[in-house]
Order: structure tokens, then C-alpha cells, then sequence
């Protein structure tokens, strides 16, 4: 297993938190692999997954603008936005052309990214991605309607966080195991504890969605990245975004590889990311990448 560490650097004025993980990128043998989490999440619930591919590949995982331990800044977290950072952070760790990851609204901006910079990249990979249909979650449309902001402190006050970081210690102490995707859960409600998160994730949320759905879609551009390998990754049991979406883009894209995880739902990097970790390794070891765009 590879040793993965985090760290921080300032872009733009702005504080962004990364880990790594792997062998040294300049070794051409070694790709390296962007992985892009999703909205009100971080890039530590990548870390199951980078200690076991960094073994083959050179592996970043950023917190974005607004989320985890990055800056919060008031300002635009569209998905061009968001595709922005990632560029400017690659750039400054000296990554030239990556694979990316992209999971949920992470697998929208690694979308985005690939048709704002195709020269950047060398094969794509989406996992539960959003921007491939209207359907999505209730609760994202929720966070939409008008006055989500002016709920939202009431339902991640103090009070109500402090329980929620007190029921997962009991359980601890009781030796009663919380599953990841509850962990990350109660992190992540922790997280709304913090205006300027409670705004990004306002103002991330309602880039993409409006109460009727998904309103971002990409599979009108699907043309601009025919040229990349394509890998479908997605939970059989994914309550927030249905599986069809993916069933759906491997069958309109030829070439593209599909892997449903049948005991997964929202978050297959968190219930299976050994297996995730696997899947991904081989694929990077027989996919052969993209020709740099001119």
C-alpha cells in the first residue's frame, strides 16, 4: 500500500487542500490520476482508493473551493469554475496531461474539465456522475428552493451536530462499527457547520440542479470526447442518482467499459474501494491513453 499524504498549497490567493499518493509522476510509466469528489464531500473519501493505486499510478485528490479543508471563498463554484481550479492546481504541481476521476458532481466537473482542456487528458473515468439525466435526489432539489440558505443553519445548529458527533463516538466506544458512507455522512453535516460551506454548497447545488431535477447536461457534448477511453462506474443500489444514467452513456458511447457494483449505492469508493481501486489499476494498465489534442 502506498502512503498517502495531504498537504496544502495557495492558487490564486486561495487555500487548496490535496492529498497524493504513489510513485513519482515523472516516471513515464506512471500515470497520473486527478480524483474529483462530489458536492458536500472531500477528497480524504478518496484514501482507501489512493493507498491502493498509488502502487501503480501517481495519485491527486483535492478538497475543491468550498469544501473540506479548502478555502470558502464567496465566488463562482460552477462547473467551468470548479474546472478552473483543478486546471491551475495541476498546473502548479507540474502535471501536464492526467487520467480523471470524477464521482457524482466531481464526474460533472471532470466532464467539464475534458471539454475545456482535452489536451490535458489522457482518459476519463466517471463514477455515479451527475449531468447525465434529469433524475437526482430529492434532497439536492431541496437545497435548491428559494430560502435553502436561511434553513440550513437550523438544520446543522450546533446542537444538532454535537449529537450526531456524539451518536457515532457511543457507537465507537460500543464497538459497533459505523459503515464509511455513514462516517462521511456525519462529516460532511459537521462541515454545514460553517457559513462559508453552507453557501458553497448552496451556491455548488443550485449550479446543477433546480427543484425539478438536474438541469446541467452533458450528454449533448458527448462528441467532444469520443477520443477518450471511457470508464462507467456506478452502485446498482445508487439512491441519488439512478443507474440507468450509466447503463444509458456506455450504450451511446462505443468503446466505453461499464462496471456496476452490485452492492454499492451512491458511493462505491467507500463500501468497495478495494475492488474500486482494482477496477481502476487494471484499466489504467490496459487502456492505452488518448492522443495529446492538438
Amino acid at each position: 500500500m502506498a502512503t498517502v499524504a495531504w498537504t496544502s498549497t495557495t492558487v490564486h490567493g486561495h487555500a487548496v487542500s490535496y492529498g497524493e499518493a504513489g510513485a513519482a509522476p515523472e516516471e513515464p510509466e506512471r500515470p497520473v490520476v486527478l480524483l474529483v469528489h462530489g458536492i458536500a464531500s472531500r477528497g480524504q473519501q478518496w484514501e482507501p482508493v489512493m493507498a491502493e493505486l498509488g502502487d501503480s499510478a501517481h495519485v491527486v485528490a483535492p478538497d475543491l473551493l468550498g469544501h473540506g479543508s479548502s478555502a470558502k471563498p464567496r465566488g463562482d463554484y460552477s462547473l467551468g469554475a470548479h474546472a478552473n481550479g483543478l486546471r491551475d492546481l495541476l498546473a502548479a504541481l507540474g502535471h501536464d496531461r492526467v487520467t480523471v476521476v470524477g464521482h457524482s458532481l466531481g464526474g460533472g466537473i471532470a466532464m467539464q474539465f475534458a471539454y475545456q482542456f482535452p489536451e490535458r487528458v489522457e482518459r476519463l473515468a466517471l463514477i455515479g456522475a451527475g449531468g447525465l439525466g434529469k433524475e437526482v435526489t430529492p434532497l439536492l432539489r431541496a437545497a435548491t428552493l428559494p430560502g435553502a440558505e436561511l434553513v440550513l443553519p437550523v438544520l446543522t445548529a450546533p446542537w444538532l451536530r454535537r449529537g450526531a458527533s456524539s451518536l457515532g463516538g457511543l457507537l465507537s466506544r460500543a464497538r459497533i462499527p459505523l459503515p464509511a458512507v455513514v462516517q462521511e455522512a456525519v462529516v460532511g453535516f459537521g462541515a454545514m457547520g460553517d457559513p462559508g460551506a453552507r453557501a458553497a454548497f448552496v451556491h455548488t447545488a443550485r449550479s446543477v440542479v433546480d427543484p425539478f431535477g438536474q438541469r446541467v447536461d452533458a450528454r449533448d457534448r458527448l462528441h467532444v470526447t469520443a477520443h477518450l477511453p471511457l470508464l462507467v462506474v456506478w452502485g446498482r443500489r445508487d439512491a441519488v442518482i439512478p443507474v440507468s444514467h450509466g447503463t444509458a452513456l456506455a450504450a451511446a458511447v462505443p468503446g466505453s467499459r461499464l462496471e456496476v457494483f452490485e452492492q454499492s449505492g451512491h458511493f462505491p469508493h467507500l463500501t468497495e474501494p478495494h475492488r474500486l481501486a482494482r477496477l481502476l489499476a487494471d484499466w489504467l494498465a490496459t487502456t492505452p491513453v488518448a492522443p495529446a489534442a492538438e
